[in-house]
């Protein structure tokens, strides 16, 4: 059964669809069976895996809606072992609607029942709010990863984020575990990253993860081919980088045999 992760941060630019995006991919790679679902009406997620509003056949919107069963709405994307299902939010009207059904907290838990039996891990790329679209990712998800990017306005975030999730426990019949706070953007030798990661290790030292996604150009080139930075290059810092995140939930909860990033992979595609 799958391992169902939101990403989420009441905060913009902190990287969360970067996370999702490549995590996602970084778990494909690494021979695990990966679903990405966009919760977020922007649809980056989407753009950052090469699929356009010509491509997208049905989306969450759709299902949302009841107009299609959750499993139509999951599209395969390049990378085997990696599916994704869109926001496919067309105008401000669409967005606001899906906003209304998100209300009911259950409904995206009960949405993907039929499909977590066919994945080892489900990421939910979340909207930078906590109400509404980000609720109903997080009542359906088994743990949150916490993607933050040094700086006051992020730690002030965190603190809000897990606030928040003492409240949804108390509030829903979900035990939701963090499944860990991540450095992305990191600048070494800076007084900003300095500050950050000594408040951090003084408020959440047991939700650290061990891997820091370092600032890489990589990650920002990628999204304008439409690729997970994997299959753009490979051998990139930031690539790597998420492939040790991979590395490190799968050993954490060993829910899929791990294995290496097989060389084959790479020249599959061109790496």
């Amino acid at each position: 059964m799958a391992r169902t992760i939101a990403v989420a941060l009441p905060k913009g630019g902190v990287g969360k669809t970067t996370t999702a995006v490549n995590l996602a991919a970084s778990f494909a790679a690494e021979g695990a069976r990966a679903l990405l679902v966009d919760m977020d009406p922007i649809g980056s997620s989407g753009a950052a895996l090469g699929f356009t509003p010509s491509t997208v056949t049905t989306g969450l919107f759709d299902v949302l809606n009841f107009v299609a069963a959750f499993p139509a709405a999951i599209h395969h994307t390049e990378l085997a072992g990696l599916d994704f299902v869109p926001c496919n939010v067309r105008n401000l009207q669409n967005e606001e609607r899906l906003t209304r059904l998100a209300d009911n907290r259950t409904i995206l838990r009960n949405l993907i029942r039929p499909v977590v039996d066919k994945y080892d891990y489900i990421l939910v790329d979340c909207p930078p709010v906590l109400r509404g679209l980000s609720t109903a990712a997080l009542a359906a998800a088994d743990s949150v990863l916490i993607p933050i990017r040094p700086g006051h306005f992020s730690l002030d975030a965190v603190d809000k984020l897990f606030t928040y999730l003492d409240w949804m426990r108390e509030n829903t019949s979900r035990t939701i575990e963090v499944e860990g706070i991540l450095i992305t953007m990191h600048e070494p030798n800076t007084r900003v990253t300095e500050i950050t990661m000594r408040e951090l290790s003084s408020r959440y030292r047991h939700h650290m993860l061990s891997t820091i996604i370092p600032r890489s150009a990589t990650l920002s080139e990628a999204s304008f081919y439409g690729k997970p930075a994997l299959l753009y290059n490979s051998s990139s810092r930031g690539s790597a980088s998420y492939r040790a995140l991979a590395r490190e939930i799968i050993a954490r909860h060993s829910t899929v045999e791990q294995t290496t990033f097989q060389p084959t992979i790479m020249e599959r595609f061109g790496a």
